[in-house]
């Protein structure tokens, strides 16, 4: 036997008159705590001084105006923003649909009706005037409820806008990121692929003289075919990164972009204060979609007690009236009609029961969603924060280690060109320096990136100026 959520249909009846002065019998509304934890792991126990993310403008937080420029472009054309402006309109127009069922109606019309009587003849009846039709007196806040839920909804499109408006500016920055960093490598590359072109001439000449072995000369040989194919992949990885931007734009690169800047000269707002989660968090776009789709749910509640409690309308004409259609303007034709109607569910085999029972569980749906959606934040916030404690001495050592080995690869080359070691020394050293150079620009890439995405995960890029 399951247990009722409401007062049963008697009970219902005994409150109804007591109710009937209640606004809405929508349930109190407490935002859930947000279950995480009260500081963020690893952050700074001193926090930088500063605007929060959230209240840092884009164009404040960019510093490069290609990047700047891409982004507006971005914004005007991309068609996922696009559609999340017209979904906005589109709960706008339900919400005031909503809203109008608060009022009554108001129309003009006319009717006829024939219809035979006890005597045998047929009786006529011809009226035109103003009509008001099923207008509900909403004593128990059932339309009202209705009409917050659509409010809530509504206000959810435009957080939901906000946050596609996050989403999409993030990913133009780390899309042109990424083609900074292609660049970059391809630049590596180029060089690479002219020193070891230089190192095979070389050692071909020396193979020809007696000086070096095949194996020298293989090796070189092998050292250069492998930079052509890093070389290939990298020019298709920009075009497909290149492709990616397009799409983002909503249109083709435009001609007259400004000059941009480097990828490690990015100019972002480095340091950015996290604050206290539970403060920090509920100022996010997503967080607060997810919390007014909470209170929307919260609001059919309401609309699903009402339904509970008699349900009065009223509908009511004023105009002209005859049993001829021509005397239907004449004097004394004036008519009017006022039929109030109060309706009470006595049974409905449980339909008003199993709404109020879907009503709580949707709601409770919605606390869950609101708490992943808080949940998923922390962890974003907290991965980023982890990225900012540790790729600056990640940026630094791999700076190091490339200036070292272009150290060694000057140092084996000219033991080599003495006699004092192999060829295979050579090789190696050139080998590694290819591959600290492009670790060094991967780990500057993913620096400026993670940038970018904690300025996103703390709520940062939805406010224009």
């Amino acid at each position: 036997m399951t247990e009722l959520r409401f007062p049963s249909v008697v009970t219902g009846i005994t409150l109804a008159l007591s109710a009937a002065g209640c606004a809405t019998m929508i349930p109190a509304y407490e935002r859930p705590a947000a279950p995480v934890a009260g500081t963020y792991p690893g952050a700074a126990a001193q926090e930088p001084a500063g605007a929060a993310a959230s209240d840092i403008e884009w164009q404040s937080y960019f510093g490069d105006e290609r990047l700047k420029r891409l982004i507006d472009v971005a914004l005007k054309n991309n068609r996922d923003l696009r559609v999340s402006v017209l979904n906005i309109e589109q709960a706008r127009a339900q919400y005031r649909v909503r809203r109008a069922d608060e009022l009554p109606t108001v129309g003009i019309g006319a009717a006829g009706t024939r219809q035979p009587n006890g005597s045998g003849s047929i009786s006529s009846v011809y009226t035109a005037g103003v009509s008001v039709t099923a207008y509900e007196l909403d004593f128990f806040g059932r339309v009202r409820s209705l009409s917050q839920a659509a409010l809530a909804q509504y206000l959810g499109t435009e957080e939901a806008r906000k946050n596609v408006q996050i989403a999409l500016i993030s990913s133009v920055a780390n899309t042109y990121l990424n083609l900074l960093a292609d660049d970059e490598l391809l630049a590596v590359t180029r060089r690479a692929l002219v020193t070891r072109e230089e190192s095979l001439q070389l050692t071909k000449l020396r193979f020809d003289v007696g000086a070096a072995s095949e194996l020298d000369y293989r090796q070189a040989e092998s050292l250069l075919e492998g930079a052509r194919a890093t070389l290939a992949q990298l020019m298709r990885q920009r075009a497909l990164d290149e492709n990616a931007l397009v799409l983002l734009l909503g249109q083709p690169l435009p001609a007259d972009l400004p000059q941009g800047l480097g990828i490690a000269n990015q100019k972002l707002i480095n340091e950015l204060p996290v604050g206290i989660p539970s403060e920090v968090l509920i100022r996010r776009p997503d967080v607060r979609e997810a919390e007014q789709q909470l209170i929307a749910a919260n609001a059919n509640i309401g609309a699903a007690r009402a339904a509970f409690f008699p349900r009065i309308t009223l509908t009511g004409s004023a105009g002209s009236a005859s049993s001829e259609l021509s005397g239907l303007f004449k004097n004394g034709s004036f008519a009017w009609t006022f039929m109030p109607q109060l309706l009470l569910p006595l049974f409905d085999a449980g339909r008003n029961q199993a709404n109020l029972d879907a009503a709580y569980v949707s709601r409770d749906i919605a606390v869950a969603q609101y708490e992943k959606a808080i949940q998923s934040a922390f962890r974003e916030v907290s991965d980023a924060l982890a990225g900012r404690a540790t790729l600056g001495e990640q940026v630094r050592a791999q700076e190091a280690q490339a200036n070292a080995e272009a150290v060694r690869v000057k140092l084996a080359d000219l033991r080599y060109r003495n006699g004092a070691a192999s060829y295979l020394d050579v090789l190696d050293a050139q080998r590694s320096l290819f591959a600290a150079q492009q670790a060094l620009v991967q780990a500057q890439a993913q620096q400026v990136q993670n940038q970018v995405n904690l300025y996103k995960v703390l709520g940062g890029g939805w406010k224009t100026p």
